[in-house]
């Protein structure tokens, strides 16, 4: 990847479809979020048409699934497949992997294969989507693998639009993505990189106290029109978490043009406005420069 090419890394976005049709979601819950999130043209773009996407636009973009097998019975779509496709686009894709914390310490083993076989470089955990408190023991031997690698593990926290407006949410519990159950997976493994994904409501001010606290907690602005950010929010960003707040649309049901066109009228320091969409993801990804 050529960094000084890129104008911002965008740290969040979905594989929503496999090479063989097969959705990251039920058509239920798919449905679902795209009416949360009123995107009514929302396709689901393949990993291909995403490089595509993001090199017109001189970004690059971290590409995750999300493995929930255990709560939902949907199969997911392959790590592997996930991890082949970006490195066939590497100057513009960055991949994650999903692994179902449910899994144990056979998801341990294939969180380290990962990294170290398909050159996976972090891990997405949806903690409502799963069914699993971040704080549960049982998902300790994965956070020690990820930690032990030294690649992120990205947490989504607060609500989400999975399964907004079906009946019970689809049986997704929100209470699973507080920030403060993140602050003990921080405590316990204080050398593991963390992005806690997304404005947090209704726990805004619980995420931004995490990151203030623990060194390596990061907060990715993903899945909503910066216009709407909590104004909390945006004065942290600027000003004690500059370098540890960074871009992330939640592509592909909100475009990053849509997001940087709102983020533009954000009152932001010019110094920290390139922070977020680039210097800080470049740093915590361990994206270096080419040589000369």
């Amino acid at each position: 990847m050529d960094l000084d090419n890129v104008v911002a890394i965008d740290v969040h976005t979905h594989a929503e479809i496999s090479q063989d049709g097969h959705g990251s979601l039920s058509p239920e819950l798919f449905d679902a979020s795209a009416k949360y999130f009123k995107a009514h043209d929302h396709r689901q773009p393949t990993i291909p048409d995403m490089a595509a996407y993001y090199r017109e636009r001189r970004m690059a973009a971290v590409v995750f699934t999300v493995d929930a097998e255990h709560a939902t019975g949907h199969r997911r779509i392959a790590n592997e497949e996930v991890a082949a496709s970006c490195a066939e686009h590497a100057d513009v894709l960055i991949p994650f992997a999903s692994v179902d914390p449910w899994k144990g310490r056979a998801g341990a083993r294939e969180a380290r294969r990962l990294v170290e076989e398909h050159g996976v470089r972090g891990f997405k955990f949806h903690p409502s989507l799963q069914g699993f408190a971040p704080d549960d023991r049982m998902a300790y031997p994965l956070y020690d693998v990820v930690q032990e690698l030294g690649v992120p593990a990205l947490f989504h926290t607060g609500q989400t639009g999975i399964g907004a407006g079906v009946p019970g949410g689809g049986g997704i519990r929100l209470k699973y993505s507080n920030p403060m159950l993140v602050d003990d997976v921080a405590a316990d493994f204080p050398e593991l990189r963390i992005i806690l994904a997304h404005p947090s409501f209704p726990w805004q001010d619980e995420a931004l106290a995490v990151a203030t606290h623990k060194p390596f907690v990061y907060i990715d602005l993903s899945g909503w029109s910066p216009k709407y950010f909590p104004p909390q929010l945006v004065r942290y960003a600027n000003t004690l978490l500059q370098d540890k707040v960074l871009f992330g649309s939640d592509y592909p049901v909100i475009t990053p043009d849509r997001w940087l066109a709102d983020f533009a009228g954000l009152e932001l320091k010019p110094e920290v406005r390139s922070k977020i969409l680039k210097d800080n993801a470049a740093g915590l990804l361990g994206l270096k420069r080419e040589a000369p």
